[in-house]
């Protein structure tokens, strides 16, 4: 087990993985609204998160998480922690200064005749790139550090004007310092409010989660792959249109990890529904397909209800739509079949409303939520309960079937 130190090490960095993650989230989407989609983000590329927007316009932004109180000094690890990783870029032509904006995103205080309070967005009154870079080369010179990371920010910090090309002022005036970034908690309430504004309060928390897994896979998938691709504007676009569509008022989301479940038949022998197709004589392979609709449909609705997305009674109302359209044909397979009949015959006709069942009924609970296993796989559920049943003496069969079970 890991010790104490190691544990807090690993916990600080997951941490701030979240934090960047979210925040650069949080800037797709107000690049999104901004109506411009010729942009694309990446987190832990060249920097905690890159953003591209049109030719020579780079943003690399470093993000950095402190207690409440904690100062950002002259001598901050934070502040030559960042430099470092700037001027070893800079100095290998990783980054083109000239096309490159850089930004330091703290949440610690910045104290006033500091460096970085002499280096905050463009355009501030007491923005003084000569100030800043005098005060860190003092700094430099006035530290004792032998050990720790500060040795070797200091040293990528002198090789900037090694040679016939000083990068150091340029590198200056490329840098803009942001203090009281907002934290993770209040990135995330940012967020939630964004998704409030987009699809109304009672759905946010459930448009958010479903948003935020779709970014987070997509930027684990960007950083698994040298060189990974960025998400886009358009990327980002069409993924966040499609989810409003979803959460419209005639719809409900359909989501991925739901639709593409499986399941092991052999766990739902005993289940009603699956004695139900037996007693008619369906295939295992249509069986296999029945329990995985079922599987689907039972775990999207769980979900929608737990997530508060379905309106009071709709389930119900739903339910009692897909009854009613079975028991008019289950009726009429009756008077059809009349009293003398076989059993052959039974089944053949009872296989003929399954195979409507699996084939052709289609009822969407709303109008934009028209995925078929949510009809199948509720049909299923029904005939779990022995409210619907396709042969024409189900209800008998399965309750003699249960009988010898409940008198053991």
């Amino acid at each position: 087990m890991a010790d104490t130190g190691e544990q807090f090490e690993a916990s600080a960095s997951a941490f701030g993985y979240l934090f960047q993650f979210a925040k650069a989230l949080h800037i797709c989407i107000e690049q999104w609204m901004s109506g411009d989609m010729a942009w694309n983000v990446a987190v832990e590329a060249a920097d905690d998160i890159e953003i591209h927007q049109g030719a020579g316009d780079r943003r690399l932004i470093q993000l950095k998480q402190r207690a409440e109180g904690v100062r950002m000094t002259d001598l901050s690890e934070d502040l030559w922690k960042t430099l470092r990783i700037w001027a070893e870029a800079a100095k290998a032509d990783r980054i083109v200064l000239a096309e490159t904006r850089l930004f330091l995103l703290t949440t610690a205080e910045i104290p006033e005749g500091s460096a970085a309070f002499y280096l905050p967005p463009r355009g501030s009154q007491h923005r003084d790139e000569e100030r800043a870079l005098h005060l860190l080369r003092e700094a430099r010179k006035a530290s004792k550090a032998t050990k720790g990371p500060l040795p070797k920010c200091f040293e990528a910090f002198d090789n900037l004007d090694q040679g016939d090309r000083p990068l150091q002022s340029p590198l200056m005036s490329r840098i803009e310092i942001l203090s009281g970034t907002p934290d993770i908690n209040e990135v995330r309430n940012a967020l939630q409010g964004l998704a409030a504004f987009a699809v109304g309060h009672e759905a946010a928390q459930a448009f958010l989660a479903r948003l935020e897994g779709w970014f987070y896979n997509r930027v684990i998938e960007q950083m698994q792959t040298p060189g990974g691709r960025p998400v886009t504007g358009s990327e980002f676009d069409e993924m966040l249109s499609d989810l409003q569509r979803q959460f419209r008022y005639d719809s409900l989301p359909i989501d991925p990890d739901i639709s593409d479940m499986s399941f092991d038949p052999s766990q739902a022998v005993d289940q009603q529904f699956v004695r139900q197709l037996g007693l008619i004589g369906v295939g295992s392979e249509r069986i296999e397909l029945a329990v995985r609709d079922y599987v689907r449909a039972f775990t999207q609705r769980s979900r929608w209800s737990g997530e508060n997305l379905l309106r009071a009674g709709e389930l119900g109302k739903y339910e009692r739509k897909l009854v009613e359209e079975w028991r008019s044909r289950f009726a009429e397979m009756a008077e059809e079949l009349g009293p003398e009949v076989t059993e052959e015959e039974k089944k053949k006709e009872a296989r003929r409303i399954y195979r409507w069942v699996d084939l052709e009924a289609r009822f969407p609970i709303r109008s934009g939520c028209d995925e078929s296993f949510v009809t199948k796989g509720s049909y299923h559920m029904l005939a779990d309960e022995l409210k619907v049943g396709w042969h024409p003496d189900y209800s008998a069969r399965l309750i003699a079937l249960l009988e010898p079970a409940r008198t053991r």
